[in-house]
């Protein structure tokens, strides 16, 4: 494995550790998914992070679905935002610190 590969399964590795404690805190599972993949489109380069071009770059095959599930996402999701928020911080705020 080269340096390069190395250093992005590291990445990978720590994104998913990451979304998982999200995912946690959100409290269903059902959610993993649609979580993760609005975690992707926000790291996709592009210029607008909105859920319509997101979608697009996403599931070019199933713009419509996979807007929806981003949208549900961000706008009606029922999951408490202190939650998220401190799991958050707490895996955030070390990192900082260091």
């Amino acid at each position: 494995m080269s340096l390069c590969q190395l250093a992005f399964s590291c990445q990978r590795e720590r994104l998913q550790a990451y979304l998982d404690g999200l995912i946690e805190a959100a409290g269903h599972a059902d959610r993993r998914v649609p979580m993760e993949n609005y975690t992707k489109g926000l790291i996709l380069p592009i210029e607008r992070k909105s859920v319509e071009p997101m979608a697009a770059c996403l599931a070019p095959g199933n713009v419509r679905q996979m807007h929806q599930s981003l949208h549900h996402v961000v706008a009606d999701a029922a999951w408490s935002d202190d939650a998220l928020l401190k799991q958050a911080r707490r895996q955030v705020l070390p990192a900082i610190r260091r």
